[in-house]
């Protein structure tokens, strides 16, 4: 079986109907293997070769083709004909990547053909192709557009799952201010929720949207299947806003534990400056070189001194005490 990582970034695939679709020999410019099954290319926008291809391409009306080049990565659903164009938005599940990274994929489904076409690698598409060799892929064009948007979310779900578990993680070393490092990571943390809401909300209107389009080669099945994972997404997304909600929480929670500390230091300071001002006040005078300082003959005096500052010490100790400032 052909791995992920070894899978061409430019892929023609003939599909028998069966759950089966071998890779072909074909790169962009060469003319389009006859077949009866339903033809899929994968093609790589950022390929020169593959952009000159799609624009000069008999099988799509110009703007559909600039559609599949455009930079522009916004989800959206467009019925066109009898086809759909689609730009959908992935997690990027890519080594050493970010998830909040999304990689995007731009379509063109209508019976019979299917073109699809990205710069970066997605986990969700090479998991087909990979189900494709086995002989377990979809079957039709409505079939493979629902298991790759099934996939997709899958894998949104479990890379939200993974940032509930670190919420909680967070959350619970804030509580018991176990580690200093917890509000580097609670802001991390929402940094990533914020990026996934904001990049995963219009995919949420495209699969809405997506719901109501009516083609021949979408089945009622296809249809049900699409509503499943539209509720999917919309249920991801509000975990989502769950966690943001969370992370502020656990944020004001650790502003205002470093409140707490700081007023508490700052408590102490001050009932020390409060305690030792008179104290100071007291050797500053006796401290002064001029003649009748008391007890200043006398071997006694300096002992007495002391003793009286620790009795005044003492004594406004025993006042804090007793007003409770302590």
């Amino acid at each position: 079986m052909t791995t992920p990582e070894s899978l061409p970034l430019n892929a023609f695939r003939i599909l028998d109907g069966r759950g089966h679709g071998a890779l072909q020999a074909w790169v962009p410019g060469q003319d389009v293997p006859r077949n009866d099954g339903l033809a899929w290319f994968h093609l790589n926008y950022a390929d020169p070769e593959t952009r000159d291809w799609l624009l000069r391409s008999e099988l799509l009306s110009i703007p559909v083709a600039e559609s599949l080049l455009d930079e522009e990565t916004r989800p959206r659903v467009l019925h066109h004909g009898e086809g759909l164009l689609l730009t959908l938005r992935g997690v990027n599940l890519n080594p050493g990547a970010e998830p909040e990274d999304m990689v995007s994929i731009r379509l063109w489904i209508e019976d019979g053909r299917i073109i699809s076409t990205r710069k970066r690698r997605l986990k969700s598409v090479e998991a087909i192709q990979s189900m494709l060799e086995a002989g377990h892929g979809p079957r039709s064009s409505g079939e493979f557009l629902v298991m790759l948007l099934g996939l997709m979310t899958d894998n949104i779900g479990e890379v939200i799952e993974a940032l509930e578990d670190n919420m909680a993680e967070v959350e619970e070393r804030i509580v018991e201010h176990k580690d200093a490092r917890a509000r580097e990571s609670l802001a991390d943390l929402r940094r990533q929720a914020i990026a996934l809401r904001r990049y995963l909300a219009p995919q949420r209107e495209a699969l809405s949207r997506l719901t109501t389009e009516q083609v021949p080669w979408m089945s009622p099945d296809d249809h049900f299947r699409i509503r499943e994972t539209t509720d999917e997404l919309i249920r991801h997304i509000e975990d989502l806003d769950a966690v943001r909600e969370r992370a502020a929480l656990a944020h004001e929670e650790f502003v205002n534990h470093a409140s707490e500390q700081l007023n508490r230091r700052m408590f102490l300071l001050s009932v020390v400056t409060v305690i030792f001002l008179p104290l100071g006040f007291l050797t500053g005078l006796f401290g002064i070189n001029v003649g009748g300082i008391p007890g200043s003959g006398s071997p006694w005096g300096f002992a007495a001194f002391c003793l009286g500052v620790a009795l005044a010490g003492a004594g406004i100790f025993l006042i804090f005490k007793r007003s409770r400032w302590l």
